[in-house]
């Protein structure tokens, strides 16, 4: 079934279909993210060691920890607009979808990461995620087989395609490992959300 006139399809969406929500939402995650090392800071960054330790199975919940975990607020600041403009961006399907896509990258972009870390390295920060999302806004449109996201994606890519260059080994301190494993678990969920979009919708629903 096709959608009702003046509907929009969640797979042709560029923007959220209700922004102020979006808006809201990713202002909070991302000002928890500033609540929690404000914590981390006064307690003398103790949260620092819940990150990920690679190929320690007893660390694994360090998956789940690691993105909202920083060192230091440099760190922070630098993540800090990024995920404001692409976890925004990436609601153009929808809340539920963003979750979906979110839970993907978080969870395989740290599990890759807790695979190929280096021994001994501790990993935090949110730029898997970053990473993630980016990747997932840039490749969408292809699998989709979406015009309009892909046009979309040429701008995100000339502004913040250098950023990419993290995935290659190099920096001292930077887990590139992270970045990598975000990138790769963005273009799975872009795969996963797009393929699912580019077939024919068997309700009229928005989500």
């Amino acid at each position: 079934m096709t959608p009702e006139p003046g509907r929009t399809r969640a797979a042709d969406r560029l923007l959220p279909p209700r922004p102020i929500v979006a808006a809201v939402t990713i202002l909070l995650f991302t000002g928890a993210l500033w609540v929690i090392e404000a914590f981390d800071q006064l307690t003398g960054e103790a949260l620092d060691g819940d990150g990920i330790w690679p190929r320690d199975v007893d660390q694994l919940d360090g998956i789940l920890w690691s993105p909202l975990l920083h060192g230091g607020w440099l760190h922070l600041e630098g993540n800090t607009v990024p995920i404001l403009v692409f976890g925004f961006l990436a609601m153009a399907g929808g809340i539920g979808q963003w979750l979906v896509v979110t839970a993907i990258i978080w969870l395989l972009g740290g599990f890759g990461a807790w695979l190929i870390a280096d021994s001994g390295s501790v990993t935090i920060g949110a730029s898997g995620l970053v990473f993630g999302w980016l990747v997932f806004l840039l490749a969408r449109g292809f699998f989709a087989g979406n015009v309009k996201q892909i046009v979309l994606a040429v701008p995100l890519f000339m502004l913040w395609g250098g950023v990419l260059l993290g995935v290659l080994p190099g920096q001292p301190g930077i887990s590139w490992q992270a970045h990598l494993s975000g990138a790769i678990a963005g273009l799975l969920a872009a795969r996963v959300v797009g393929r699912a979009g580019a077939r024919p919708a068997r309700r009229g629903f928005a989500t």
